[in-house]
């Protein structure tokens, strides 16, 4: 009865401490957009997912659901790629907004250089279908 006893709570106990590496693995890939997006082909457009990544964007917003901000691939079709929209764009994260798309703001990016601004919004143009 103790040995099967004492089995059991091994095969437990390794169960339960083998699995962090995944969950670890798990809680890292929702850190970054999901594979939903396309692959980056354009320099800009890989360092736009990674400053992403790396910032407090995915707070607020999803590659493809909407949140508490628009989905990426919706601001993607609302809007064209060209210099004007780009910066345009740019202005807005760095200095926040509301009422393009309801009434919850978006919280101003002060600290942000306008050139990882434009980075940011050429990622999120390209992600139109």
């Amino acid at each position: 009865m103790k040995k099967t006893f004492l089995v059991l709570s091994s095969i437990v106990l390794l169960v339960a401490c083998g699995n962090n590496q995944t969950t670890d693995a798990k809680t890292e890939e929702s850190k970054t957009p999901d594979a939903a997006q396309k692959a980056p082909e354009d320099p800009d457009v890989e360092k736009g997912l990674n400053l992403i990544a790396k910032s407090d964007c995915l707070t607020c917003h999803q590659v493809e659901a909407k949140s508490t901000g628009p989905a990426y691939v919706d601001v993607a079709a609302k809007y064209p790629n060209n210099d004007q929209v780009i910066d345009s764009l740019a202005q807005k994260i760095i200095k926040g907004g509301a009422g393009n798309w309801g009434t919850v703001p978006m919280t101003p990016h002060a600290s942000l250089s306008k050139e990882d601004a434009e980075t940011m919004v050429k990622y999120v143009l390209s992600l139109k279908k």
